[in-house]
C-alpha cells in the first residue's frame, strides 16, 4: 500500500497532477465525533473519500463514511467547501498529486458500529475534549474546527 502525503503552502511540494472531487461527513454524536485513523498515514481524520461517476457527491460523502466506518449516516447540513490550491495530496501508490477539493457534510448517525476498513486501522466515537490530542493533518483540524465551532458552511476566500 501507498502512502498518502499532505503539502501545505510549501514550495517543496509536487505539483498537483489532478483534481477530483471529495466528500467528507462530519458526524457528531453528542459530545463526540466519528473519526477514522487511516491506514495510508496514521492520521486521524472525518471518513471521506473520492468522488465516482455515477454519484452524488452527497451519496459519496454516505458511501464513504459507510465504507470506512461501518455507520450509516444521514446528511443534515453543510460544513463547508475546501479548495485551497496550496494544499496538495501525493499518494505515493501511482503518484497522483491532487490539489484539494472536498466538500464536508454535517450528518447524523443512523445505524451501525464504528469498525475499521482496509482504509482505517481504528474507527471511534472521538470525545470532543480529546480531538486536540490526535495526529491529524491540518486540513483535517480546520475543517473540524470549523464545524465545531460555526454554523454557516466554509467557503474558501476567493484570493490565493
Amino acid at each position: 500500500m501507498g502512502r498518502r502525503i499532505d503539502y501545505h503552502h510549501d514550495s517543496n511540494a509536487p505539483a498537483a497532477n489532478s483534481v477530483r472531487p471529495s466528500a467528507g461527513a462530519f458526524v457528531r454524536r453528542g459530545e463526540t465525533v466519528l473519526l477514522i485513523c487511516r491506514s495510508d498515514n496514521g492520521n486521524w481524520s472525518m471518513p471521506g473519500g473520492a468522488h465516482d461517476p455515477g454519484e452524488s457527491l452527497s451519496h459519496t460523502a454516505i458511501r464513504e463514511t459507510i465504507e470506512e466506518t461501518g455507520v450509516e449516516v444521514r446528511l443534515t447540513g453543510l460544513v463547508g467547501v475546501f479548495t485551497d490550491p496550496h494544499h496538495v495530496i501525493h499518494y505515493t501508490s501511482n503518484d497522483e498529486v491532487r490539489q484539494e477539493f472536498t466538500i464536508v457534510y454535517r450528518a447524523e448517525p443512523l445505524a451501525g458500529q464504528p469498525t475499521p476498513s482496509s482504509e482505517s486501522t481504528r474507527v471511534e466515537w472521538v470525545p470532543i475534549t480529546r480531538i486536540p490530542e490526535l495526529p491529524m493533518d491540518s486540513s483535517q483540524r480546520k475543517r473540524i474546527d470549523w464545524a465545531l465551532t460555526r454554523t454557516e458552511p466554509h467557503i474558501d476566500p476567493t484570493s490565493s
